[in-house]
């Protein structure tokens, strides 16, 4: 092979070499990575105690860390969000592979464009990136939905780390249409993956097709109790697995779940809404998912 030829080849080889390693280093950047010092419960973890917001920190959309309104605060051993703006209580600390146990109930007031609608709330788990990494007010997550006539509901909440780059979000469930045909959870549907590009809501298998925005809505088969009682909802984390049980009753899975840790958040939505019960058990020694206990 001439000389002039064989330099050529090798760099275009060359070439070629480094625009494949800088492909494959932008995919690389694109998968979740799963912090290893994430913690996977070996006994009871109170997240709240009844008296503070304990190892936690509050982000708001309009004051970021700081809460002037008091948005957030603990009052008669109850975690009392106002709904008094867009933001959420996030834990310091990342969780993977545990059980977890939170109990809530709606308060009366609602605000701004949320007045007249379905109060709504929502547990965050798995939530990885930037404070207000989506829309300024969330930490990328995926959503255990509390809204009245969905609780159980997934949503894959995206956006953006510190350094301005998507994060990769995804899960994976059977699923079937409803009558109006929205996504719900049915274990004997068809097995589809979800993520930023076939992002949609995975209804829990009972929600009313009827279902309307208003205050109090409640569904002919929902498990999520009346306005004012008391709600448990139980989220089982197992690696990729997840399962979400709203009093006792199984509403929705996943499988496939990316990322499987991170933080925690609760949410403020425009709806107030207290909280008595925040907890992580390890795998299998929790307490039985069940009905929430009204006393």
């Amino acid at each position: 092979m001439p000389h002039s030829i064989l330099k050529l080849f090798q760099c275009s080889a060359f070439g070629v070499a480094i625009l494949l390693s800088i492909v494959i280093g932008a995919f690389a950047d694109t998968k979740p990575k799963d912090d290893p010092s994430a913690i996977a419960p070996t006994e009871q973890i109170k997240l709240f105690d009844g008296k503070t917001l304990g190892d936690c920190y509050t982000f708001l959309k309009d004051t970021k860390r700081e809460d002037p309104r008091g948005v957030f605060r603990v009052e008669d051993g109850l975690i009392h969000v106002s709904g008094d703006g867009w933001g959420s209580i996030i834990t310091n600390k990342r969780y993977r592979d545990y059980h977890l146990v939170l109990e809530f109930k709606w308060g009366e007031r609602q605000w701004q464009e949320r007045q007249h609608a379905a109060r709504d709330s929502g547990l965050l788990i798995h939530s990885n990136g930037a404070d207000g990494g989506y829309n300024g007010i969330w930490m990328p997550s995926i959503e255990v939905q509390i809204i009245q006539g969905g609780v159980g509901d997934f949503i894959l909440v995206n956006g953006k780390d510190e350094a301005g780059n998507q994060i990769p979000i995804s899960l994976t469930t059977n699923v079937a249409k409803d009558r109006d045909g929205e996504t719900i959870w049915d274990p004997k549907g068809e097995q589809q993956t979800f993520d930023l590009k076939n992002r949609r809501r995975i209804n829990w298998f009972g929600r009313d097709p009827d279902w309307t925005d208003v205050p109090n809505f409640r569904g002919a088969h929902d498990v999520e109790n009346p306005h004012g009682q008391w709600n448990r909802i139980d989220v089982i984390a197992d690696g990729g697995r997840v399962e979400t049980f709203v009093n006792g009753t199984k509403v929705n899975e996943a499988v496939k779940v990316s990322p499987h840790e991170g933080r925690l958040q609760l949410q403020s939505e425009l709806a107030e809404i207290f909280f008595r019960r925040w907890e992580l058990w390890p795998i299998g020694k929790g307490p039985k998912p069940a009905p929430a206990d009204q006393k």
